[in-house]
């Protein structure tokens, strides 16, 4: 369970699976018309917008990925039952090395996304009172530390 792995369009459910699961485990702050709304939209528009990438258990299922767009990091999530095991931190560094992230978007109220970027040399450089739907879920904008 270390290597970066690519994700066939067949297991688009999957990982909208993963991220539903990660999102009521991280985002307490949302509804559930919120998450029912964001469902469709990863499913048929998000996912195919970014470049995707995954870590498989033994098993070959999906149990956290990734979504990049214009050295942005638009997406990670993290199966629940998985985080805590360095999968974030793995993909996270995979995304900065090779796929050139330099940015991130994170809800404001979610601490423990926004403390682990700080963590890995992101710092906040601007906050939108909305997010990208005009939802009023504060975003922080974050970029990568030029060390």
């Amino acid at each position: 369970m270390n290597t970066i792995d690519n994700i066939n369009k067949k297991e688009y459910k999957e990982v909208v699976e993963i991220w539903e699961a990660s999102v009521r485990a991280t985002h307490d702050f949302l509804k559930e018309e919120d998450i029912e709304y964001f469902k469709p939209l990863i499913l048929n528009t998000y996912l195919d917008a970014v470049e995707l990438k995954c870590i498989r258990n033994n098993d070959r299922n999906i149990v956290g990925f990734l979504g990049v767009a214009d050295q942005n990091l638009e997406m990670l999530f993290i199966h629940p039952d998985f985080r805590g095991k360095g999968i974030g931190k793995m993909l996270l560094e995979y995304s900065i090395q090779k796929l050139n992230v330099i940015k991130v978007d994170v809800n404001e109220q979610n601490e423990q996304a926004v403390g682990f970027y700080k963590h890995f040399g992101f710092e906040v450089i601007k906050r939108s009172e909305l997010d990208s739907s005009g939802k009023p879920y504060p975003i922080l904008h974050m970029k990568l530390k030029n060390d």
